[in-house]
């Protein structure tokens, strides 16, 4: 089947930020914002938690609450990447273009997180077309959460062993991923409320049934340990 690029919109991200949606986008955008939501605030409570629990100095009881920490933060990555994957596939296939600005680098806080924000933001200014530069940021956030995830299940896994000759450093991993995870899914929720804006009502379903099917597929799934990682992985700080 032959397809045509979706008509460009006139408007802005705050301007598609502001307008409600409705019908079919709107279901689909509130049921989908709600698993994102409740994800992240499981994984986040307990990791403030542990984090809290280790500056009192109940190190004992804090590994005991991050031992949950993993499977959250998994939780929350699937279903992320399983929304931008299926922004991407719709957007190569259909032509879909939306409102979108670059990824700002003081958004985030690993130096790693940053570089790779400030290579969006300046590749993005030499793309020549709208869907090239949400295709660029669409493949930079799905880069940032795959690494940031296996950066959290690294240290934490560390953590937990004993095993690491600097637990300072890996409890600031652990820190920097949960706070750069959290800027990637809130910049992907407002790409994806522009998405749906400029998705033509006659796609909705089609893209509704194309994310259901990669996060059942992603369901129970769990990652090969990032081994690889540990001396790569977002070794300094911002400020170090």
């Amino acid at each position: 089947m032959q397809t045509h690029p979706s008509p460009l919109r006139a408007g802005s991200v705050s301007q598609d930020w502001r307008s409600p949606l409705d019908g079919d986008k709107s279901h689909a955008y509130l049921r989908i914002l709600h698993r994102l939501e409740t994800s992240y605030a499981m994984f986040s409570v307990n990791l403030d938690e542990a984090l809290g629990l280790r500056r009192d100095g109940r190190v004992a009881k804090a590994q005991q609450v991050l031992s949950l920490s993993s499977a959250l933060c998994q939780r929350l990555a699937s279903p992320l990447n399983s929304l931008l994957h299926s922004m991407l596939l719709h957007a190569r296939h259909f032509g879909t273009a939306p409102h979108l600005a670059s990824l700002d680098p003081q958004n985030f806080q690993s130096s790693r997180s940053q570089r790779v924000a400030r290579f969006n933001s300046v590749f993005s200014k030499v793309l020549l077309t709208r869907r090239s530069q949400f295709l660029h940021k669409i493949s930079t956030l799905t880069e940032l959460v795959e690494e940031l995830a296996a950066n959290f299940l690294t240290s934490a896994e560390e953590v937990l062993a004993g095993d690491s000759l600097d637990s300072e450093h890996e409890w600031d991993v652990l820190e920097a991923s949960h706070y750069d995870l959290n800027t990637c899914l809130r910049e992907t929720v407002v790409l994806f409320k522009s998405f749906l804006h400029a998705l033509p009502e006659s796609q909705i379903q089609e893209f509704v049934a194309t994310f259901q099917e990669r996060t059942t597929c992603a369901e129970g799934f769990l990652p090969v340990k990032a081994h690889y990682l540990v001396h790569g992985r977002m070794a300094a700080f911002k400020g170090q």
